[in-house]
């Protein structure tokens, strides 16, 4: 795994590896489990489930309580006991005020980052982010981002533009209205997932430094 040479194959990985321990039949932590489903759709799961929270935010003040909870996580189609998004909710709600903090959840929820790749990560958000505003656009990627290493590319399959709309899709995944805008928060919940299926610091900066020619 550490040194597979086509940075294109770690979703698939992702997703394998993912799905093999949801079903080694071993109990586990609900919000590791939660985890687990949302990577076992590849690295736009954790995106997915951002997207459905934000539908049930009708109050857009980025926070839920337990009812639009329970919504956002049927809307997901993630498989948990009603005991087990109970217990979800109260592991969420630090403060026991009664809601959670979607910013909060989804960095409890992602795969952990140490210094190394979130730095890489975050140097790569800062390339494309010109004007520093916090989102990045479908221009900024097309100036920026590389499909040199993308297989299809290099077999004539698939134009640059072509795998760059299906690389940003990745982004709107589960919205009903996309809007070609990635937050930074997006771009680092993906790539928390794809750091799951990597388990050497120097092939992960390498990954990105490849892709977004640091």
């Amino acid at each position: 795994m550490m040194h597979r040479e086509d940075k294109y194959t770690e979703e698939a990985y992702l997703k394998n590896v993912s799905s093999r321990e949801l079903t080694n039949g071993m109990d586990k932590d609900p919000i590791y489990k939660l985890r687990l489903q949302c990577l076992s759709r590849g690295a736009t799961g954790i995106l997915g489930m951002a997207r459905a929270f934000r539908i049930m935010d009708h109050e857009g003040n980025r926070k839920l309580n337990l009812k639009q909870f329970k919504k956002g996580i049927k809307h997901a189609g993630i498989d948990v006991t009603d005991p087990e998004v109970n217990e979800l909710f109260q592991r969420f709600d630090a403060d026991g005020n009664g809601t959670i903090d979607m910013s909060e959840f989804l960095l409890k929820l992602r795969p952990p980052l140490n210094n190394s790749r979130m730095d890489s990560i975050e140097k790569a958000f800062s390339k494309m982010d010109v004007n520093k505003d916090g989102h990045i656009t479908v221009a900024d990627f097309e100036k920026v981002y590389s499909v040199d290493d993308n297989p299809k590319y290099q077999s004539g399959d698939m134009t640059k533009k072509e795998i760059l709309t299906t690389f940003l899709h990745n982004f709107d995944v589960g919205s009903p209205n996309p809007d070609g805008i990635i937050t930074k928060e997006e771009f680092v919940n993906y790539y928390a997932s794809i750091s799951a299926s990597i388990d050497n610091d120097t092939y992960f900066d390498l990954v990105i430094r490849q892709a977004y020619n640091l």
